[in-house]
């Protein structure tokens, strides 16, 4: 194991705690949020010059599964917010100092979608909008989220023009009544609400020019890690929390089947129907882990040696991520219809772990048909457009 998974792995039983009283609470308790901050998680992909680690982004993925198999909600943040360094790097300087430079463990949410207009004023930017879906935000003091560029009067340009941009925690509001859903409860994905807030231009970036990889260019970055393509490191810390989800899964299974009878007096031990659906559903889960970890050490491999990794690779890419989170789920559904009636019961883990796979197979980034319709052409010589290119 790494370090970081070696930090974190000694407390692994009371993220598992805590993971209940998360999913009362609808966000991370502040004990499981610490241990995420003290083990350095959110660190890995940080530049060293503000004490990140820059980590390579297989073994961020292997402490993604391990927290998410854990307590899948502290896994998920763990994902999520553990990305966003790799974007700041990226940023003017000034920025990553305003960020980092008092404090190298600042968080930052997000999302990227660009739910908000920045109209342009002298110096920068007015922005107004409202996010969803903003991760761990209850314990960041950043956020990094995504924005149109407005004319004059906040409409937004066409052609549209997608920034990133950051703002500090004292210039939006969240929305603590917006998150009350089935699953993933303890991640706290609340709402954003941002009103005429000063956007200086050093705190934003061409959202383009991180997605086609001109911006580790203009930024100078000379690092592997950030020559990687973020079609491939963006999507890395959600689906990998999502598989760790459904090893924690099978890990409760394996528990609760050691011992037990059926009503029929047979022990699961001596059903062999039960026995080949849950081995079935295991390999799915592993089989989805390396198919995950095999492309982040294959766009490595071609990144250190400078080597393009194209956009039919990208788009290859993503499809094997987006189909091991769908595998990775199927197998969590086996493995829950033959877990019994007891596995209903709210004072165990294992309901937990299935409503909140269910929840992370929802996000966008999980959504197969523009991903399979791109790779797909792009093997048989085509030019994928519009939709079929975004997020590859």
């Amino acid at each position: 194991m790494g370090q970081v998974l070696d930090n974190i792995s000694q407390f692994a039983d009371e993220i598992r705690a805590d993971g209940v009283e998360g999913d009362k609470l609808m966000r991370l308790t502040d004990g499981s949020a610490k241990r995420l901050r003290d083990s350095g998680v959110i660190r890995m992909f940080q530049p060293k010059e503000f004490g990140g680690l820059e980590a390579h982004p297989r073994e961020f993925a292997e402490t993604a599964m391990a927290i998410g198999a854990m307590d899948g909600a502290t896994g998920w943040v763990s994902g999520i917010v553990g990305v966003h360094p790799w974007e700041l790097a990226f940023f003017d300087r000034k920025a990553q100092e305003e960020v980092w430079g008092t404090d190298p463990d600042t968080w930052m949410a997000s999302p990227y979608a660009p739910m908000g207009v920045a109209r342009p004023v002298e110096g920068g930017y007015i922005l107004n909008g409202r996010w969803s879906f903003s991760s761990g935000t209850d314990h960041c003091d950043w956020i990094m989220i995504g924005a149109m560029v407005g004319d004059e009067s906040g409409k937004p340009l066409m052609p549209p023009k997608h920034l990133h941009v950051l703002l500090p925690r004292s210039d939006y509001d969240i929305d603590q009544d917006s998150w009350n859903v089935v699953g993933l409860r303890g991640t706290g994905s609340k709402d954003l609400i941002v009103k005429d807030a000063f956007l200086p231009t050093y705190r934003t970036i061409d959202a383009g020019k991180v997605y086609d990889g001109t911006a580790w260019k203009e930024a100078g970055r000379t690092e592997t890690l950030y020559k990687f393509p973020f079609s491939c490191i963006f999507p890395l810390g959600i689906t990998s929390s999502l598989i760790g989800i459904a090893e924690g899964a099978l890990a409760c299974n394996m528990a609760a089947q050691r011992e037990r009878v059926t009503v029929s007096g047979v022990p699961i031990k001596e059903d062999p129907y039960v026995l080949f659906a849950i081995g079935e559903a295991a390999a799915e889960i592993a089989a989805s882990r390396a198919a995950i970890l095999e492309t982040v050490d294959r766009f490595w491999d071609m990144t250190e040696k400078g080597q393009e990794v194209s956009f039919e690779l990208r788009a290859i890419g993503r499809r094997t991520q987006t189909a091991a989170a769908w595998r990775a789920v199927r197998a969590v559904d086996e493995i829950f219809a033959r877990s019994g009636g007891g596995a209903l019961q709210l004072n165990t883990p294992m309901q937990r772990f299935w409503r909140d796979a269910h929840a992370g197979l929802a996000h966008a980034i999980h959504v197969p048909g523009s991903i399979f319709h791109a790779s797909t052409l792009s093997q048989l010589g085509g030019e994928p457009q519009g939709i079929h290119r975004s997020m590859i």
